[in-house]
């Protein structure tokens, strides 16, 4: 891949850039030269590893927030609760994104607790503190129910990228959660493994075997993600909030999803890029007085 393309393409962020990379996509040509199948099978395990790895990143939220695990597909979650956290507050879970961890989400934690709600952060899986090297969005989701068994009806979550992503499949699924905030969702699975394939050289036949053991793990097709699909089976209120200089997640898709979602209103910010928007003290503002209803 030229540079120039390597840089439209916001798999890079992630994946294509320096010298692993470019061994990676050397390892996936010669997987696909003996076969379509084998070329599949480790692109999956490219696809659901995240980089880079968890322990490069790893931190501990700081007092007054505690650490808990919960039990989880063989291992654990880790959530992050305040020292002080009460059933009498509303309760908000918060969701990182791919590659991410939940010390992302602390000033968004701050701010809900100022406000009086009970936030709930949560390391998903193979990320920051929780079990696993590998996972993949249909566990992600798998979590969320787990997490919501555990806390109760969720009043609110607040998810960033891939977990926005997560939360929308959830909550469609019917979740119990009454408002969710969503910053710089990222774009559905269809869209980002054509990003991974152009990324990593995989060719069609390859790329199609991907796709099935995709929707295999997923349990239906990948237009389940997609929000046309999404808006037929999802009721709560949305806050979905986006930069319009995201790199990772292209606007265009935060706009299809407030075009499809029956619930939603989009609020734009401009030279905040993907991550940056977790922090910005107006979006803050905004998560809170969205989930005050």
């Amino acid at each position: 891949m030229s540079p120039g393309a390597a840089k439209a393409n916001p798999a890079s962020l992630f994946y294509a850039g320096g010298a692993t990379a470019a061994l990676l996509r050397q390892g996936l040509r010669l997987a696909q030269a003996m076969g379509p199948r084998l070329g599949g099978a480790l692109a999956l395990r490219l696809f659901c590893s995240p980089l880079p790895p968890k322990f490069l990143g790893r931190l501990a939220l700081p007092a007054p927030w505690l650490a808990e695990d919960w039990a989880f597909e063989g291992s654990h979650l880790r959530a992050w609760r305040h020292a002080d956290a009460s059933v009498d507050r509303p309760r908000v879970l918060l969701v990182h994104g791919w590659g991410g961890r939940a010390a992302q989400m602390k000033s968004l934690a701050d701010a809900l607790w100022q406000q009086g709600f009970d936030p709930v952060l949560l390391d998903m899986p193979a990320h920051g503190h929780s079990g696993g090297w590998s996972s993949h969005l249909p566990q992600w989701r798998r979590a969320l129910f787990v997490a919501a068994s555990r806390l109760g009806p969720l009043h609110g979550i607040v998810a960033h990228s891939l977990g926005a992503v997560a939360t929308l499949s959830a909550a469609a699924r019917g979740l119990p959660v009454r408002r969710l905030a969503l910053l710089a969702t990222s774009a559905p699975p269809a869209t980002v493994l054509g990003w991974f394939g152009h990324a990593f050289g995989l060719g069609e036949k390859s790329r199609h075997d991907l796709r099935k053991r995709l929707e295999h793990l997923s349990d239906g097709p990948l237009e389940q993600f997609e929000p046309a699909w999404l808006g037929a089976h999802l009721q709560q209120a949305v806050l979905l909030i986006h930069d319009e200089q995201d790199r990772a997640a292209p606007l265009a898709h935060a706009r299809a999803l407030d075009e499809a979602l029956p619930q939603a209103s989009l609020l734009l910010s401009s030279g905040l890029g993907h991550r940056r928007v977790l922090d910005h003290i107006s979006h803050l503002a905004a998560v809170c007085a969205h989930l005050r209803g």
